[in-house]
């Protein structure tokens, strides 16, 4: 084996991705990690432009094609790049230039993905936010019941003192309200009962929550299905479940009716003034992800559901805290329907992500899947 063919062997067995670039920025070899991440095949682009692979998004002064244009060492974290299937990545990139006689010979490009282990940063920052926030949730609850006890049952006596039915009036407003506290005490901790676990179809979850979600906006809303029938069953607590994927598709019901009532900016044209708005539509999709890493731990076979609104979108100074308890983007909320859903789907070693921008909310489910491989898979065809 010659040295050139053994060089290629290593390249070609190594987890970087590696372009090499001639100085005319034409490509002069591409690994196979390189070809695996920009999503390319390496012998259709021997010969092509460099800038024909990917496009740099928001390149700064010293962006990664200007690099190398002038030919110079350079180095960039978390570069985005949109690739030619429109679909984006996060490099960490490294151009070396390589000499020969006091002139550039090629360029070596080193691209580094970052997404999963963004992605797996963010997950347990998630995790982690949310085991903090109901364990700081946890230690109030007690600290605010104990004396809410206290101040019922001193009411309850005082009222048995008072020589009239008007003065206890005030002692049965105390009573209601250190009730309705306690009540939200009880709801920001969740159920105390021990999961009743079960193999269940998703698919007869979500058709649950759809009807409840067709009932309460007397179909005022399209409810759309593009359910993957190959999904297993998964093993959790039904009720608990179905109250997760309530919540998170009462967030987006909710969303899409604020966005009804909310008077809509006049159209220049009189004729688009019928189509301002869209029709309001939440979708409900199901997918299998195989090898899929949630947190710090990789599943065999996790279920993917993915609930979809085409609302306003939620901002990002409140996205980022969307999980947390008492926050909440209506004046009316509670802010606990998403933290109870998010810690419900944590039990059950999953995880709830949200992305959102104007005119479509993404809420990703991930509940692994950990039935035996002898086990049926009961699945419904629903029309």
């Amino acid at each position: 084996m010659s040295a050139s063919q053994l060089n290629i062997n290593i390249l070609d067995n190594l987890k970087t991705a590696i372009v090499v670039v001639r100085p005319d920025l034409s490509v002069n070899y591409i690994n196979t990690a390189a070809e695996a991440l920009l999503e390319i095949s390496g012998r259709r682009v021997i010969g092509e432009a460099i800038d024909s692979l990917f496009t740099e998004l928001d390149p700064s002064d010293n962006g990664l094609l200007h690099a190398m244009r002038s030919y110079s060492t350079f180095t960039k974290r978390e570069a985005k790049l949109q690739l030619n299937n429109r679909s984006l990545i996060t490099v960490d990139c490294v151009v070396t230039p390589t000499y020969e006689q006091d002139q550039v010979s090629a360029l070596i490009v080193e691209l580094q993905p970052l997404d999963l282990v963004l992605r797996i940063n963010r997950e347990e920052a998630l995790l982690a936010a949310q085991e903090n926030a109901h364990t700081l949730v946890k230690g109030m609850a007690h600290e605010i019941k104990n004396p809410l006890g206290g101040l019922r049952g001193a009411a309850q006596l005082l009222a048995k003192q008072l020589p009239n039915n008007e003065l206890q009036d005030y002692t049965t407003i105390i009573i209601d309200e250190a009730d309705r506290l306690s009540n939200l005490v009880d709801r920001m901790l969740g159920s105390n009962a021990l999961p009743n676990l079960q193999a269940i179809n998703i698919h007869e979850i979500l058709e649950h929550v759809k009807q409840l979600i067709d009932a309460e906006t007397n179909q005022q809303i399209t409810l759309l299905r593009d359910y993957d029938p190959s999904t297993p069953d998964i093993t959790g607590d039904k009720e608990q479940l179905i109250q997760a994927v309530l919540n998170v598709a009462r967030n987006a019901m909710q969303a899409l009716q604020r966005q009804a009532i909310t008077p809509a900016e006049p159209q220049p044209d009189p004729e688009l003034q019928a189509d301002q708005k869209p029709q309001p539509q939440i979708i409900f999709k199901t997918r299998v992800l195989r090898q899929f890493t949630i947190g710090s731990h990789r599943h065999r076979l996790v279920c993917h559901v993915e609930i979809i609104d085409n609302g306003p979108g939620i901002e990002e100074p409140l996205l980022s805290r969307i999980f947390l308890p008492m926050v909440s983007g209506q004046a009316s909320g509670t802010g606990l329907g998403l933290s109870l859903a998010q810690n419900i789907i944590n039990q059950h070693k999953g995880l709830i992500e949200c992305h959102s921008r104007a005119g479509e909310t993404l809420f990703s489910l991930y509940i692994p899947i950990t039935q035996s491989r002898n086990s049926n898979n009961n699945n419904k065809d629903y029309a």
